[in-house]
């Protein structure tokens, strides 16, 4: 038996449980793994809530993506990993099908990726799905290239750093928006080439992104904007992008509906379209591109784990709410005794 977290309705973190579960053997191709940190994602308050992008088909539904642990056992055909070896995980899988909220859990051989040495378990639970999500829609999507200007909203998410970091070991310009100012000298820090407040706070009206995007790129606007909000704001997002750039939306923090800028003779030539993570982690090619690239930050020290606070697995209500605080600057991670 495990101590894993369930929740058998749709609600708020108060619908999240800690119960004793019977744990399996892998089965062929899967990995047995003992957690030791989770690293938590919006995509598992959305889930919990009933708005995430698939729906819970079954209750008790379990919760997680993301987490470092060591295995335990694999199954049958897994080549690569043994016991006792440390790892991450990163979503390949439905969270219908698998979750990692728990002491001791299974998931797919294709989505524990080996631990690099010195990575300890909690920074092991909080790079892997911010560094994946950022390099995807960066190089892979985006094609980021030495030169560009990358603008990035909810810049104090764990991806939004990780964004940050690539941008610059990419040689581009990364532009943070956040809607706070009390966040700009964290994420100038954090290598921002500029941070603008998008506001509005209280006797602060927020800035024109277009503009100041535009007058940082002497008129041409961003190659790439990374849009984790959506909303009625990509209008104004659009603004800021160069002729033949792109908008990759890949969040929904709004929550309010999504409408494509209208077409008007004579506006740049600009792409819009959806982005996750998926695309990356669900292509072996796209992922084995993605974990070297991500090692090798680590290993030089250009990527490192930001974690805004940790919680403990009994505290897992706790620490979704912080997360839906918006309050973080960086990763929220729970550690497993």
């Amino acid at each position: 038996m495990a101590r894993t977290v369930v929740f058998r309705e749709l609600g708020g973190p108060e619908v999240l449980r800690l119960e004793d579960v019977e744990v399996r053997d892998p089965g062929p191709g899967e990995v047995r793994v003992r957690v030791e940190a989770i690293g938590l994602n919006r995509s598992e308050v959305l889930f919990r809530s009933g708005l995430y992008i698939e729906p819970v088909k079954r209750f008790p539904a379990t919760l997680g993506t993301e987490a470092a642990g060591v295995v335990e056992a694999v199954g049958a055909g897994v080549t690569g990993l043994r016991p006792g070896q440390p790892v991450s995980t990163v979503q390949t899988f439905s969270m219908n099908d698998y979750g990692v909220y728990g002491e001791s859990v299974v998931v797919p051989a294709a989505a524990v990726l080996r631990r690099p040495e010195g990575i300890g378990a909690v920074e092991g639970a909080a790079v892997w799905m911010s560094y994946v999500t950022a390099y995807g829609a960066l190089m892979e999507t985006g094609g980021v290239r030495p030169g560009d200007t990358v603008v990035l909203n909810a810049a104090s998410s764990s991806v939004g750093l990780a964004a940050i970091h690539v941008a610059d070991r990419l040689g581009a310009t990364p532009i943070a928006l956040t809607r706070t100012a009390a966040k700009k000298e964290a994420l100038l820090k954090e290598g921002a080439a500029e941070v603008i407040v998008t506001g509005p706070e209280e006797g602060v009206s927020g800035e024109d992104v277009a503009e100041r995007v535009l007058a940082a790129t002497g008129g041409r606007g961003a190659g790439l904007v990374l849009d984790a909000v959506a909303g009625p704001g990509v209008r104004g997002l659009m603004r800021a992008v160069a002729s033949g750039g792109m908008l990759l939306v890949y969040g929904a923090l709004s929550g309010q509906p999504t409408p494509y800028p209208g077409i008007e003779l004579g506006m740049p030539a600009v792409a819009m379209r959806t982005y996750t993570m998926l695309e990356t982690t669900r292509r072996p090619e796209r992922l084995r591109r993605a974990e070297a690239f991500v090692a090798s930050g680590l290993r030089s020290g250009a990527f490192r784990a930001v974690v805004d606070r940790t919680f403990e697995l009994d505290e897992i209500a706790a620490a979704h709410r912080h997360l839906e605080s918006n309050a973080q600057i960086g990763k929220i991670v729970v550690t497993v005794p």
